[in-house]
């Protein structure tokens, strides 16, 4: 972001008075409280400071008729007698406290203000809180009063809650979803999801520390606006201020506590035993008083964590460089003679030795890096291996390093590294590995499946091991179902399957080519059969292998019309990736987007999949940007975005290739959505029966399938037998709800296509469901039976709404019937949209003098006089 721009977007969003997000629960409950007819005087709110307590208790008040007094208590103010209330009832003149006091309290009352409000009781001194507790006693006020977590609090103001007086109402930071609408509001735009969950987690949901890490991030550069979806990349920025404002905590720490959260900033989560040995067990449980740190029970052990993410960072900031060092290589000299159990310890170890006085060994940054990628941690993978590279890790470490960039989406530095070697002077397995990071990279990150076919010659060529063969033979199965060569993709992925000892990364690629060229060949029983091989291998491969073999498994779900066995293995998948990783969460994001799209929630599908194509770029994920873009120009098509669309297949287009052969029926059959959506419904037809005959060709059986009925939604009827015949061979619940609709409504069998229709609602795809319940709308009204006509519109525009509020040739029929042909009727849509005779002979194919005709023989039948006329009835405007 340019220097410029970015100061005055600062500027901007610092000067602009945040959003107030409303919490309707608890406003509803503070507000009861307040009223006069309540069983108590008041209510007091507990919350992190910053939580948004007083901005809540003061929209409350400010909502009420009542004469309201605000106080704020203030440390400077607490060594003043009744200091608090010292504007209301002035300066103490008498000696004798308790006349004061009474003097006060009828200062108060005589003010008759009905409610009083207390920011920051805890910092009360003790006579403004006996005051406080005289004025509840007698019920002469109603009270709120906010009190900061964690803080000693009066006696007197203590018994009020205690004793019934006064409601105690916790408030709890806002939810990731109630974040992330903050942010929006506050950028006034569409926030990345991921994004948003990195600054919730950052802030802890507080309110106020979100607003500091937004203005921090806004600041230093990193959250910045992508094709109108903010995006940070990068960590969430601390700003000064909010930096102050936690500093005056931890100030006040004795030194034996504010050395044990030295030590906890840099290896949290610490479990409890080695954290006691080295900070002591009076600071380690004064810290727990303080509400600075909580224990948690973690499988067998207890792990000691910051209470908000936040601390850590404020202390890091406090420390230099080489304390900071020495405070790591405490935690290293304790860590390194405990036992290494698990891959996380050894991570943990080799990232606090890198930063600390010690000096870490190659093979245990190698390792951890390989762990770290493992588990999916791509970030933390590429740090270490790239410390490795630095510290003489040779091959081992550079292939890493390349194997890292590849899953966060910097392939150009990728290639690079291993463009550096000369495979000449590799051995085999050294080969293999090389070969395998660079097709990966070549084809699904670049695009470059040519090249990527040149390295595996070469890899065939000098390959002969057993079991690098084999993994040869699953990687290759993989590249053959991206470019489309199914058959091919199924024999060797089955080469590999068959072999019970076939190594775990041979299996997983295997399973990669094998699933998704199983699906869309229509052979859904096998790809079970692949996926539940799978689960033997996954916890011993790259963490992000699992997002591509999840994605065949996932179409092969949808096509079967199990959908709700698909969402529960993509919320397996999102739950896998982890903060700052926006490949993994774009993929994660393309695999939830097929489901819902294929579900016809167009609406929720849409705003996740803009963020998912600003996200994944063609130069870092060629082939996952694809079906990205494919996902949102189908949602758009159905939503009437067609100026959007139309852009998104305009670059489609451009971007098609080898890598990605296996989307081109679906670029095809989305082409079709768009004609569509633009009004010309023959010309959509003939694209979905391009797609079928381009899927058939390549073998997607399946997705031939789901291309024919397409074709009947649009209005097709010829290509019925195909579809039944794939329908009793590919099976499943969807091909039966596709048998029964197109038997119906080739039959114009109005009950039949009804029945279809709520087959499809059962089962989830409501898309279908909303074209069928129109196609019996229509079929009911040649009939002429207009109750069951009205009724199956009304169900129609039903679902139609519960999609987003999508708009189909079957829709708009129904929604506006008319007695002219279906060529008649496309005409006059594109006549409403503005076209000229000419332009729409042109897009149908027809001569002008064809058009003309059309046009007259509608008019006639409409009883309108001329093109104009025919386009507003058509469009009832």
């Amino acid at each position: 972001m340019r220097t410029g721009l970015k100061w005055v977007l600062c500027v901007f969003v610092a000067s602009q008075p945040w959003p107030v997000l409303s919490r309707d629960n608890e406003f509803t409950l503070i507000k009861s409280a307040l009223m006069s007819d309540s069983s108590g005087c008041g209510i007091v709110l507990f919350g992190d400071a910053g939580v948004g307590k007083t901005t809540l208790a003061r929209s409350v008040t400010k909502s009420l008729p009542d004469r309201v007094q605000w106080i704020a208590a203030t440390e400077s103010a607490r060594s003043i007698p009744l200091g608090v209330f010292a504007h209301l009832v002035g300066s103490a003149t008498a000696r004798d406290m308790m006349a004061f006091l009474a003097a006060a309290r009828q200062t108060i009352l005589s003010e008759e203000h009905s409610i009083i409000g207390v920011d920051d009781a805890h910092l009360l001194d003790q006579l403004s809180a006996t005051l406080l507790h005289q004025l509840a006693l007698d019920g002469s006020v109603r009270i709120v009063a906010t009190i900061r977590d964690g803080e000693p609090v009066p006696d007197a103001i203590t018994s009020l809650w205690k004793d019934g007086y006064l409601q105690r109402l916790h408030l709890k930071p806002f939810t990731k979803q109630q974040c992330s609408r903050l942010i929006e509001q506050a950028l006034g735009g569409r926030v990345e999801g991921l994004s948003a969950d990195l600054i919730w987690e950052a802030s802890g949901g507080n309110a106020m520390f979100v607003r500091h890490l937004v203005e921090g991030a806004i600041e230093a550069g990193t959250l910045r606006q992508v094709r109108g979806v903010w995006q940070l990349r990068g960590r969430a920025s601390v700003t000064s201020e909010l930096a102050s404002l936690l500093d005056v905590r931890v100030e006040q720490l004795p030194p034996d506590i504010l050395h044990a959260l030295h030590l906890l900033t840099f290896g949290e989560p610490l479990e409890l035993d080695a954290f006691t040995a080295l900070a002591g067990a009076e600071a380690v449980e004064q810290a727990e008083v303080r509400g600075l740190v909580r224990i948690t029970e973690e499988a067998d052990r207890l792990d000691v964590q910051f209470t908000h993410p936040l601390f850590g960072e404020v202390i890091r900031r406090r420390l230099g460089v080489a304390a900071a060092r020495r405070v790591r290589g405490e935690l290293v000299r304790t860590l390194r003679d405990r036992p290494v159990v698990n891959p996380g310890q050894r991570i943990r170890l080799a990232e606090l030795t890198l930063d600390s006085d010690e000096q870490p060994s190659p093979d245990l940054l190698v390792a951890a890096a390989r762990d770290a990628i493992a588990l999916g941690n791509i970030t933390l993978g590429e740090r270490l291996a790239r410390a490795a590279v630095n510290r003489g890790g040779g091959f081992p470490a550079s292939e890493l390093l390349a194997r890292a960039l590849l899953w966060k989406g910097e392939a150009a530095e990728s290639d690079q590294i291993l463009t550096a070697f000369d495979p000449e002077q590799l051995n085999e397995l050294e080969l293999t590995l090389w070969g395998a990071a660079r097709i990966a990279n070549l084809q699904w990150s670049m695009g470059d499946a040519d090249t990527a076919d040149q390295v595996l010659k070469l890899l065939r060529s000098r390959v002969s091991h057993p079991s690098l063969t084999l993994f040869l033979d699953g990687l290759c199965a993989a590249s053959l179902a991206f470019k489309n060569q199914l058959p091919d993709a199924i024999r060797l992925s089955r080469r590999v399957l068959a072999e019970p000892d076939a190594p775990a990364s041979a299996v997983e690629w295997a399973i990669i080519g094998g699933a998704l060229a199983l699906a869309q060949a229509g052979e859904l029983p096998d790809v079970a059969a692949v996926a539940e091989r799978g689960l033997t291998v996954e916890a011993k491969v790259d963490g992000l292998l699992r997002y591509l073999s999840a994605f065949g498994e996932i179409r092969a779900l949808v096509l079967a019309g199990d959908f709700a066995a698909a969402e529960r293995r993509c919320g397996d998948i999102l739950r896998i990736s982890s903060p700052g990783q926006y490949l993994a969460w774009g993929m994660a994001n393309v695999l939830a987007g097929t489901v819902e799209v294929a579900r016809g929630r167009f609406g929720q599908a849409v705003a996740p999949m803009e963020q998912t194509v600003a996200a994944l770029t063609s130069e870092s994920a060629a082939t996952w940007s694809f079906p990205a873009r494919l996902l949102l120009a189908q949602c758009y098509c159905v939503l009437g975005k067609v100026d959007g669309a139309r852009r998104i297949v305009a670059e489609l287009r451009t971007r098609v290739g080898r890598h990605v052969a296996v989307f081109e029926p679906q670029l095809r059959l989305t082409e079709g959505w768009l004609a569509a959506a633009d009004g010309t419904v023959s010309l959509a037809v003939d694209k979905a029966l391009d797609a079928a005959r381009l899927a058939a060709e390549s073998g997607q059986h399946g997705f031939e399938m789901l291309a024919l009925h397409d074709a009947v939604r649009f209005g097709d009827r010829d290509c019925a037998p195909r579809l039944l015949e794939l329908a009793s061979t590919i099976g499943g619940s969807l091909a039966q709800a596709y048998r029964d609709h197109a038997v119906a409504v080739v039959g114009a069998d109005a009950d039949a296509v009804r029945a279809a229709a709520e087959g499809f609602e059962r089962l989830g795809a409501l898309l279908s469901a909303a074209d069928a319940f129109a196609d019996a709308s229509s079929l009911y009204r040649a009939d002429d039976n207009k109750r069951q006509a009205l009724d199956a519109a009304a169900q129609a525009d039903r679902l139609a709404g519960l999609c987003g509020g999508i708009r189909t040739p079957a829709l708009k029929i129904a929604a506006n019937p008319l007695p002219i042909s279906a060529r008649e009727r496309e005409i006059a849509e594109l006549i409403a949209a503005g076209a000229s005779n000419k332009q729409i002979a042109e897009r149908l194919v027809l001569s002008v003098r064809t058009v003309e005709g059309h046009i007259y023989r509608a008019c006639a039948k409409l009883g309108v006089g001329d093109r104009e006329a025919l386009g507003h009835i058509v469009t009832r405007r």
